[in-house]
């Protein structure tokens, strides 16, 4: 099976699609491909299409696709690498917002608001990462201190554990929210959250090597923008576009069926910005990593273009 090939190494797989010219993009998945990478491959497909070759390689976590950027290794990743960004030395941007930070914060019913949370222990997906950082981010604005944090990867294993009573609070990304609250919404409360637009997903690269391939860059940014902005019209071109023999389309046949009902969702959610994020995005991304802890400095005094390359971007709006 195609997750089984994947599972628990480090370097899981790679594959390569061949098109007829242009440089290849080497791109560093943090996971293996995902009904929440339809979008991404939809918009690869339109890159190909346009001459524009790629492989991608799936990796265990995102810190070891951030570090295969870092190194050289790869060229492009996925993630929100602003700590190590702002450690290194290498000159790493953003390029693309490919989700935003949509999650909910959900608990037993004894629970109604964020400040009930307060002392409580919470399961989070992983130490350092997004879900780490809304919890950090809870706690400065509402003024309350979790108690302690346990990290179980994965929001649809997060549910399976709440569902068997072993945590009280957990946050959970859209489908798995609605999926908890819809089979035991007896059980469990989804508490209000105040509005996020910082990124979740981004895509980056080293700033060398993008000025360096500055045609394919365009190429690619060019097409995520037409299916971020396609698909904020109409969610279900995901899956009448997703190639059937490619790494989406070998997902389960109960994954692949979802897929019209997952992006509506999304979009409805506000998960994906049409325009790609841009300057609003970095903008929000450097407060909300500044306040997570991610990012060392007052927001207002740190430029936006030390982790962001707005050209590529701005070119496809044009």
């Amino acid at each position: 099976m195609f997750f089984a090939k994947l599972a628990g190494a480090a370097l899981a797989t790679s594959m390569i699609v061949s098109a007829a010219q242009a440089e290849t993009i080497r791109i560093a998945l943090a996971e293996p491909p995902s009904d929440e990478m339809a979008a991404f491959f939809v918009a690869l497909d339109r890159a190909k299409a346009a001459g524009v070759d790629y492989e991608w390689t799936a990796f265990a976590e995102e810190e070891l696709a951030i570090q295969a950027v870092l190194s050289g290794d790869m060229d492009i990743a996925f993630g929100t690498p602003y700590s190590a960004m702002q450690r290194s030395k290498a000159p790493v941007r953003i390029i693309f917002q490919l989700s935003r930070l949509v999650f909910f914060p959900v608990a037993t019913k004894q629970y109604e608001t964020l400040k009930d949370l307060n002392g409580v222990p919470i399961m989070l997906h992983s130490r350092g990462g997004g879900t780490d950082a809304i919890a950090n981010v809870i706690e400065s604005r509402e003024g309350i201190t979790f108690g302690e944090r346990s990290y179980v990867p994965g929001s649809d294993k997060r549910v399976v554990a709440m569902l068997a009573g072993q945590a009280e609070a957990t946050i959970l990304d859209l489908s798995n929210r609605n999926k908890i609250i819809a089979e035991a919404g007896d059980r469990f409360n989804s508490l209000p959250m105040f509005e996020v637009k910082a990124s979740d997903e981004a895509l980056f690269a080293n700033l060398d090597w993008i000025k360096e391939n500055e045609e394919a860059v365009n190429t690619l940014v060019k097409s995520l923008h037409s299916v971020w902005q396609d698909m904020s019209k109409d969610p279900t071109i995901i899956s009448r576009e997703t190639d059937p023999e490619g790494p989406i389309g070998q997902l389960p046949a109960e994954v692949l069926a979802e897929l019209d009902g997952f992006y509506t969702e999304a979009v409805a959610g506000g998960l994906y910005d049409p325009n790609g994020g841009g300057r609003e995005a970095a903008a929000a991304d450097l407060e909300w990593y500044a306040l997570s802890g991610q990012l060392e400095g007052d927001p207002a005094t740190l430029n936006p273009e030390d982790f962001w390359y707005f050209a590529p971007l701005d070119a496809a709006m044009k």
